[in-house]
């Protein structure tokens, strides 16, 4: 697989520390050639090492709060001249909820956090494809990619207001698609990852459960957060040219398991 996105520019979103995914696809696209700028929210800068990927991938770094447009738009027109040409792909690997950090029931939901919920997870994604859609700066056949979970279909009750959030985002990725495919030739897709303990994921009530569950149910086993990496190089190369408007479960056949004979048994 080496060389496979060979020339290709893009924007890496929400690589915080070692367990994050969007780190594990920063390593994996500089190994196949590829050039990228990385962004995160100032606070997550401040909190994560974030930089000493960049040492390691031989990038950038540029601070950028994603619900924000002005932000969106420098980081774009900073990634453009940086890496010397318009992009060819984007990983948006985002998600943070108020009512999860501090515990709120989601019958008991407060619509505040539920709102920036939506804005950091969701809205986003829009304003990222948006922004770089007015600023005409990805290329023919360009690979967009989002993170989602199945909760966005299934419920799964610590996940919270989370799982709306994802349903909205696996939405945009669907319309948005549309509307790039025929303006730009522009692939928009979003990937369904097993539950994989990063930083973030790891903080979702119930998480450990959710874990030992769906390894118990996949026929293949969870998807790894390496795994994951693959998949996504896979969806930004050209041999994914045609594939769009997609949510693709990366889950080693649980989504689509209705019981397996490991959880029959511990039933029985």
């Amino acid at each position: 697989m080496a060389g496979l996105l060979e020339g290709k520019r893009g924007i890496i979103f929400g690589a915080l520390d070692e367990k994050s995914m969007a780190w594990k696809v920063a390593e994996k696209c500089y190994e196949q050639g590829a050039t990228f700028t990385l962004t995160n929210a100032p606070i997550a800068l401040r909190m994560g090492r974030i930089n000493k990927l960049a040492e390691k991938c031989n990038t950038k770094v540029i601070g950028a709060d994603a619900t924000s447009i002005e932000d969106l738009e420098n980081l774009i027109d900073d990634s453009v001249e940086t890496l010397g040409g318009k992009l060819d792909f984007v990983l948006h690997s985002i998600g943070m909820s108020p009512n999860v950090r501090k515990k709120k029931e989601y019958t008991n939901t407060n619509y505040d956090f539920f709102q920036k919920t939506l804005d950091i997870s969701s809205l986003s994604f829009h304003k990222v494809l948006q922004t770089a859609m007015q600023k005409d700066a990805l290329n023919e056949w360009a690979s967009v990619l989002a993170l989602s979970y199945i909760a966005a279909q299934r419920v799964f009750p610590g996940y919270n207001d989370m799982a709306d959030a994802k349903a909205v985002l696996e939405s945009i990725a669907r319309s948005f698609g549309y509307h790039y495919g025929f303006k730009k030739k522009v692939r928009v897709n979003t990937i369904s990852q097993s539950p994989t303990p990063t930083t973030a994921g790891s903080g979702v009530k119930g998480f450990d459960a959710f874990f030992n569950y769906a390894e118990k149910m996949s026929p293949l086993g969870n998807a790894s957060a390496d795994e994951c990496a693959d998949f996504c190089i896979a969806m930004f190369s050209d041999l994914t040219r045609k594939v769009t408007m997609q949510n693709l479960f990366h889950d080693g056949g649980f989504s689509f398991t209705g019981v397996s004979q490991e959880i029959i048994e511990e039933m029985s």
